[in-house]
């Protein structure tokens, strides 16, 4: 027999084993009690949130077989449920916006919307990622997505709401699928790994729930990952071992560099960081996500459980994260994630990294707006002054700067 991944052994199946999304479920509970449902529904939310699950859900309730109107409590035992679960009942029609983009496809999904259910109450029609669809689709969709007849309900998904036109907007019902605490995924962690009969620590549940990102799809993708390694007993170590923290030395040493305004030694580190494959994307990636973490530690203090990493690590982080303030932090991720997007699409992507690293190297040197107001106003002195404050002895353990001004029309950049 193959192997059913934890995502799907453990897809929720009622609205009761819905976790995270207590207002979503309260409403189309209420909804389907009252008779008061929809004929078009949007849920709208990062991936892994559980809204198609919540669409199957939706439509279990609407034509389970058990009763005589639709209920919030589905059997799963039925024709109907069961089919639907497996995503091949006849008269739930899943579709994958993704690869049915083109007019053809709504036409058709119209024609085919007018002939009554074959055996429930409603004919549902699921669309994943509605936002992939073309503005010819969307316009062939209007009329009937207004106007549907009275055994045809819309549940749509998505995980970019800006893409979806208003004219389907205002036809639709919209729910928010917030993403999901840590402490609700590691609890859904350990409830799994209890039905599994797999020991699992919790310093282990908390760290595979803090790099889902809020996505429980996520979350079970790295437990299963975990339990082909770790097999019936999970700790922290294993899971340190197989996602170790983003944190490494050489990056480690850039920051450090940076702090000392050494840029030739910041350009000597990412030479070697490039030279190791890192693709400068990427790379811009990972420094960003150890800035983060050293911005937390710095804005948050150290007891923080805002950033994860391993205990023996954390101390180090604590004392490398003084060496900027909370501003800088802020400056230098603003940077290197502008920086990211440009080297994607760049054919000079090291030159430009390059340019980036000389930039927050050297940023200290450039003058804020307001101290070059002061400059002129007669308010600063001959020195000038830095983004933040003003030059520190050289035992102050922070250092602060500001993005470079931008001179008046026909001025020359002042800097100190």
């Amino acid at each position: 027999m193959s192997y059913t991944v934890l995502a799907r052994k453990f897809r929720s199946q009622t609205f009761d084993e819905v976790v995270g999304q207590p207002a979503v479920v309260s409403t189309l509970n209420n909804a389907i009690e009252q008779d008061r449902v929809h004929h078009g529904y949007l849920f709208c939310g990062t991936r892994g949130v559980g809204k198609t699950s919540m669409a199957r859900i939706l439509a279990k309730a609407l034509n389970c077989h058990a009763g005589d109107k639709p209920t919030s409590k589905p059997c799963g035992k039925c024709d109907s449920c069961i089919g639907i679960s497996r995503g091949d009942d006849v008269d739930v029609v899943e579709i994958d916006a993704a690869s049915n983009t083109g007019v053809d496809n709504i036409r058709e999904l119209r024609s085919n919307a007018v002939y009554r259910p074959t055996r429930s109450r409603f004919k549902i029609y699921i669309i994943d990622e509605v936002h992939m669809l073309s503005t010819g689709a969307f316009n062939a969709l209007l009329k009937t997505l207004e106007e549907p007849p009275s055994h045809v309900k819309f549940i749509f998904a998505t995980t970019e709401t800006h893409k979806v036109p208003a004219t389907i907007l205002s036809r639709v019902q919209r729910f928010e699928f917030k993403s999901i605490s840590p402490e609700e995924i590691a609890g859904q962690i350990q409830s799994i790994c209890k039905s599994e009969k797999v020991t699992i620590e919790d310093a282990a549940a908390k760290r595979l729930a803090r790099l889902a990102n809020g996505s429980m799809r996520d979350a079970l993708s790295l437990l299963d990952q975990v339990l082909s390694m770790a097999g019936k007993k999970i700790t922290g170590e294993i899971v340190d071992e197989l996602f170790p923290a983003a944190h490494d030395e050489l990056n480690a040493e850039l920051i450090n560099k940076l702090g000392e305004n050494d840029a030739a030694g910041a350009l000597d580190v990412l030479d070697r960081c490039l030279g190791g494959g890192a693709t400068p994307d990427n790379w811009c990636s990972l420094l960003i996500a150890q800035l983060r973490d050293l911005m937390v530690l710095r804005v948050a203090g150290e007891e923080t459980n805002l950033v994860d990493v391993p205990a023996s690590l954390r101390s180090k982080l604590v004392e490398q994260s003084r060496q900027f303030d909370g501003g800088a932090y802020v400056f230098m991720i603003s940077v290197l994630e502008e920086l990211r997007r440009s080297v994607k699409t760049s054919g000079s992507g090291r030159a430009l990294v390059e340019a980036g690293i000389i930039r927050l190297a050297e940023a200290s040197n450039y003058s804020s707006v307001e101290s070059l107001l002061n400059h002129i106003n007669g308010g600063a002195t001959s020195g000038g002054g830095s983004g933040a404050a003003p030059p520190r002895p050289a035992s102050a353990p922070t250092r602060s700067f500001a993005p470079p001004a931008r001179p008046a029309a026909g001025e020359k950049k002042k800097t100190r």
